[in-house]
């Protein structure tokens, strides 16, 4: 009797196996499961390294991110200057973008220049904002249109900044007194363009450290440079 119905419990569990379709399906996949969990074994660390360095690629790269934000902030000129030349920031800031300058150094010579004033020429024959000589121009420009002006002005600056090897200051000379001042000792420079340098160096000091006042712009308001303001400002309408 024990001999059936151990037969008989054995025939049941069989019985079980076959009538358990998970265990049957689970059993009938085996190998393909096995294979996937080797190939997953191989490959995980690889995908896993790859997905850190491209994470830590985007953390690297946040602050450039972060940076460009910031960009239209970083091109506004300094609070330094005056009111007149202040008129004319959003234009300087694109201006300095399509020229490759720095937004206070074109504000600079603008305020030693003509502090703002679109149509103020000189005894020289110089023109507009930035006081650009004729000969800068093609016989077709307006000599006077700011955008004309500017272009001529920064092509100009930017050679000198060329021949001044970077020098700020040296290019300001060459600005006002022409290339060959750059190879010239200070003291042989005309009278205009060592006080030009003087200016111009000390303004833009202030200026690249965003300072809200400059010393060196009061002493050539008071030299002389407000009246060419008051002129710039009656010419805006800025009361």
């Amino acid at each position: 009797m024990a001999a059936r119905t151990d037969s008989r419990q054995l025939v049941k569990q069989r019985s079980t196996v076959k009538s358990d379709p998970r265990r049957a399906l689970l059993m009938r996949y085996f190998p393909m499961w096995l294979m996937l969990i080797v190939v997953l074994t191989i490959t995980l660390p690889n995908i896993m390294v790859l997905t850190l360095n491209t994470t830590a690629r985007v953390v690297r790269s946040l602050p450039d991110w972060i940076g460009a934000l910031g960009t239209k902030e970083q091109t506004l000129i300094a609070p330094l200057f005056t009111a007149e030349v202040a008129y004319w920031a959003d234009d300087i800031a694109r201006w300095a973008d399509q020229y490759q300058l720095d937004p206070n150094l074109l504000a600079t010579v603008m305020q030693i220049e003509s502090c703002g004033h679109p149509t103020v020429g000189s005894y020289a024959g110089a023109q507009g904002l930035f006081q650009v000589m004729p000969f800068h121009f093609t016989s077709t420009e307006n000599q006077l249109d700011p955008d004309t002006n500017a272009m001529r002005g920064a092509n100009f600056l930017n050679q000198c900044l060329g021949y001044a090897d970077g020098d700020v200051g040296l290019a300001m000379a060459c600005y006002n007194g022409g290339p060959s001042v750059v190879s010239r000792a200070f003291a042989n420079w005309p009278e205009q363009t060592q006080r030009y340098y003087q200016w111009g160096t000390g303004i833009y000091v202030d200026a690249a450290q965003n300072m809200p006042y400059s010393e060196t712009l009061t002493r050539w308001l008071d030299a002389g440079g407000s009246q060419l303001c008051q002129q710039a400002a009656s010419t805006l309408g800025i009361q």
